[in-house]
């Protein structure tokens, strides 16, 4: 560039020579040694300024860069990619299931639950159509004609629900709601008949009971969705229940289901059957029986068992009071159980059979051994008397179960001991479960000699301070009959498989409990029992001989803790010499009349008489033998 007043280069311009003055000038700050002369300066075009050099951007490491997206671009596609194992993998199920929701409906196809049968094939129980009255109320309270409340007064009537409660479920939140449940196919067509707007109907399957209350105890009942709640519906719910199946269909956006869309079925599996050894005829005598007695004695409830003593095979098992096992819901829970094996009591002298057999079986006594009987007994500070008064007698073993002495029990019971006594009363199977293996069965109780009181050492003898249930007594008197030895009792024939073949139970356990001849014995003097000199003539029948024994038992009150009322039996098998059948008969806490041979015997003779027959058993045509019961005075106790 040229200076603009000489035209020369700055680069060759001479340095001017400047005094030290103005050399200090120079120095001075630009605001005062810069300061122009206004009469010496003119406008003078500027040189324009030079840009800052502006310091290039360095070229860096590209590998650094690339090494970063390459990074980022992994992280992405693994983050992506454990999503969509999620997705398809560990969800993928889910998210199907929501999709196919979208446009599949599926129903339950109910499995037909198994019937129950007697011996005999007769139905007991069994499953028929019926049908659920559903309604989704968002579209029902959204109706204006009719209205939600015209609606529910045309359903009550059909329904047999009040109009309020159908109301309240009409209008009630969500999308589904039962208005009735298991009514007849008949019914829900008049209800469709109706054309109400969001009801419709479900095809269910309902169990049916045709005999009503017969053997509802043994039986027992189902829930509202067909599950077994009590009884052997209870018992063997998973034999009877069977397998749902389903049914799916494609529908439409809006919920119709389209014609020509796919449809799979998998078809419900039935459930097997279930043959008792119950004879349903047997069970309607003994059922009508009791509970005419119950009714004329005014006691509060009864058992009746009906049994097989060879083979352990239950023919009967009524109770009253009983309940429609249709309508459980309407029966006070007291009696949907089965009484025969939940409700324990003091079995009194249908016990002294044990005593006796322990008595026997050990060699200790004969039938024949006669026992001192005074009017009363003291031990342990108590005094205890037979149920009749009476003077010093000596009876036989056999008399003294006859006539069914307390004393004559106590004082058999000390030449047994009390150890020995109790081993008996286990193997008779007292103090355990049956086995018949019904739910809800008790134990009752017996103790150990050790934990007896002393009042217990004498009263057990005779059938006061244990408890037992109604079949363990009946099971003891069938150990005699089959001969000593001890069948576990059975309520079950076999399961009826679902091509209906019958595949039978397996064979009950058996156990010898005394000998052959001990319970031969037995057998005898029980047949005095039921004679004229005896506490049961009222159970004979004519023509067969009958062996048995009475009880008339104190019976606890459970609000009190303490003795009230009697609880009154009978128990016994014939014929007699070749036992087939043997019945048990309780009744609880009876008011007009209480002792076992006058009320509980002729329920048994009237049962026992309908059994015989209806099983054909005819009479042994034999002669009973004639066991002597008292001897005179003068003759030696032994």
């Amino acid at each position: 560039m040229s200076d603009l007043r000489t035209g020369r280069s700055p680069r060759h311009r001479p340095r001017p020579t400047r005094t030290p003055a103005q050399r200090r000038q120079l120095h001075l700050p630009a605001t005062r040694a810069l300061r122009p002369d206004p009469q010496r300066t003119r406008a003078v075009p500027r040189r324009p300024l030079r840009p800052p050099v502006r310091r290039g951007l360095r070229l860096g490491e590209p590998s650094r860069r690339l090494h970063a997206v390459l990074l980022a671009t992994v992280f992405v596609v693994i983050v992506f990619g454990l999503r969509l194992v999620e997705i398809q993998g560990i969800q993928g199920e889910v998210y199907s299931r929501q999709a196919q929701a979208q446009y599949l409906r599926s129903t339950t196809l109910p499995a037909p639950r198994g019937e129950i049968v007697d011996r005999n094939g007769a139905v007991l129980a069994t499953s028929v159509d019926a049908r659920d009255v559903v309604v989704d109320p968002s579209i029902a309270k959204q109706s204006t004609s009719p209205t939600p409340q015209v609606m529910a007064a045309r359903l009550a009537p059909l329904l047999g629900v009040p109009a309020s409660t159908l109301l309240s479920r009409l209008t009630g939140p969500g999308r589904f709601a039962y208005l009735a449940r298991g009514v007849t196919p008949a019914v829900a067509a008049k209800v469709l008949a109706l054309d109400l707007p969001g009801v419709a109907d479900e095809p269910v399957l309902k169990r049916s009971y045709p005999n009503g209350s017969l053997g509802a105890s043994v039986i027992g009942f189902v829930g509202i969705d067909g599950n077994g709640l009590g009884g052997l519906e209870y018992a063997y719910d998973a034999t009877l229940a069977g397998h749902a199946g389903h049914r799916t269909v494609e529908t439409g956006s809006d919920g119709t289901v389209l014609p020509d869309g796919a449809t799979t079925v998998t078809p419900p599996v039935p459930g097997e059957g279930l043959q008792l050894t119950l004879d349903r005829d047997i069970e309607w005598e003994a059922q009508q029986a009791l509970a005419q007695q119950v009714t004329a004695t005014g006691a509060k409830g009864g058992t009746v068992i009906v049994m097989r003593p060879r083979t352990g095979e239950i023919l009967a098992m009524a109770s009253v009071p009983t309940f429609d096992p249709a309508h459980p819901q309407d029966a006070p829970p007291s009696v949907l159980g089965n009484p025969a094996v939940s409700d324990v009591f003091e079995p009194g002298s249908t016990a002294k059979v044990i005593t006796m057999a322990a008595a026997l079986d050990s060699g200790i006594l004969t039938p024949t051994s006669v026992i001192d009987v005074p009017p009363t007994l003291d031990r342990a500070g108590y005094t205890f008397h037979d149920a009749e008064p009476h003077g010093e007698e000596k009876l036989t073993l056999t008399g003294v179960l006859a006539q069914s002495s307390n004393i004559g029990a106590i004082l058999a019971s000390e030449r047994v001991g009390t150890q020995r006594l109790y081993q008996y009363l286990r193997a008779f199977g007292l103090g355990e479960p049956s086995g018949l293996g019904f739910p809800g069965e008790s134990a009752g109780v017996i103790g150990t000699p050790q934990s007896w009181s002393a009042s217990q050492r004498y009263t057990i003898p005779f059938g006061q301070g244990i408890a037992v249930n109604a079949m363990q007594v009946a099971d003891v008197y069938a150990t005699i009959a089959n001969g000593g030895v001890r069948v576990t009792p059975t309520l079950i024939k076999g399961i009826i498989g679902r091509d209906g073949t019958l595949h039978p139970a397996a064979p009950p356990k058996q156990t010898r409990v005394i000998s052959a001849a001990a319970a031969r014995q037995l057998e005898e003097m029980l047949e005095a029992v039921t004679t004229d000199q005896g506490t049961a003539p009222a159970a004979r029948i004519p023509g067969y001989r009958v062996a048995g024994k009475t009880g008339t038992a104190q019976r606890v009150d459970p609000s009190c803790a303490c003795y009230r009322g009697y609880t009154a039996s009978f128990v016994g098998f014939a014929p007699a010499d070749d036992p087939q059948l043997l019945v048990l008969v309780v009744l609880d806490d009876p008011v007009n009349g209480h002792f076992g041979g006058a009320v509980a015997a002729p329920v048994f003779r009237q049962v026992m008489s309908f059994a015989l027959q209806t099983e054909k058993i005819p009479p042994t045509g034999t002669t009973p033998p004639q066991l002597p019961l008292q001897v005179p005075s003068d003759q030696p106790v032994g």
